[in-house]
């Protein structure tokens, strides 16, 4: 659907893309993250025309970004992290002029703009003027104008900046349902979201990829140990030796005494061992319940922390 191929954008000496390649499958979402000054913006204005890359090819649909700019145009939705919005007009007639301007058929017109603010729930307030509107509604009318003509691709740059809690639910929701029929590039500073939403992942750091996968694999191949936190009702000395019998740990800490014999664990061990069972039973054995047992892994924020920050050299 979307094939991005030794692009590379220079200003000047400074290179602000460098040789990325990736591709976007049909119906997939994926996440686009980087630190302020990566590239995001930079490869997400070059994919939707705005600006020409120094080198490289961006094909959308198999349409060549430099070649049949109008075809790319026609099938991408653009959502920028400062929706394009004429605060003077009411939501419906600001749809009405964005569909015009996408040269949608006049006889479809009517019944698209319905669908679409039916989809975004801003039906109720298509006639109000969009500077009346909360942050919130402002970025469904953005939503809104990026879904008119039906765009086969979606590219959303932090669609849920700003917007409180509530809000955020109700777009990632939107988000997901709209990848049932549409591929779609999302930007975020928000990474428990994109590891809601997204199918897969690209990281890009000064420019260059630094990771690409999907969120599951790259915290698997990010991680040297699996780790557990495990929550016991039992005397702490007896658990903690009970645990470090069992085969492929390497090690276990007591983290948090929540009431007399009432202990969190870490137990960390190895990468390719899955302790849950022979813990379950140790546990079993001695008559020790487990109260609570849940994943360590590495987040995507963990992720993103250790791919975007460099190490300082000591002395």
């Amino acid at each position: 659907m979307i094939e991005i191929l030794n692009l590379t954008k220079k200003y000047g000496q400074i290179n602000a893309v460098k040789n990325l390649n990736f591709t976007v499958e049909k119906g997939e979402i994926l996440g686009f993250l980087g630190p302020n000054g990566a590239g995001k913006s930079t490869t997400m204005n070059i994919v939707t025309g705005f600006i020409s890359s120094t080198e490289g090819t961006v094909k959308v649909c198999g349409y060549d970004i430099m070649e049949n700019p109008k075809e790319v145009k026609k099938r991408i939705g653009y959502l920028p992290e400062q929706p394009p919005l004429y605060f003077d007009m009411t939501v419906k007639d600001y749809l009405s002029f964005s569909a015009d301007l996408k040269q949608v058929d006049k006889k479809k017109k009517q019944s698209q703009l319905s669908d679409i603010m039916e989809l975004v729930q801003i039906t109720h307030v298509k006639d109000r003027l969009i500077k009346n509107l909360s942050k919130g509604y402002k970025q469904r009318v953005g939503m809104a104008q990026s879904l008119i003509g039906n765009p086969e691709v979606l590219i959303l740059d932090e669609p849920t900046v700003g917007l409180d809690p509530k809000q955020i639910i109700e777009i990632r929701k939107l988000i997901k349902a709209l990848g049932k029929d549409h591929t779609v590039i999302l930007s975020s500073h928000i990474l428990p979201e994109v590891s809601a939403v997204c199918d897969r992942v690209v990281i890009i750091n000064k420019g260059e990829i630094a990771a690409i996968d999907t969120p599951e694999n790259l915290s698997k191949g990010f991680e040297s140990a699996s780790k557990l936190s495990v929550t016991v009702a039992g005397p702490k000395g007896s658990v903690i030796n009970s645990i470090r019998n069992i085969y492929g740990v390497k090690h276990v800490d007591d983290h948090i005494e929540k009431d007399k014999d009432i202990i969190s664990y870490v137990i960390e061990s190895d990468k390719d061992v899955d302790v849950r069972r022979p813990l379950f039973f140790a546990m079993s054995k001695l008559g020790y319940p487990i109260l609570e047992l849940k994943s360590m892994d590495l987040t995507l924020e963990d992720i993103f922390l250790q791919v975007t920050t460099e190490e300082k050299e000591v002395g």
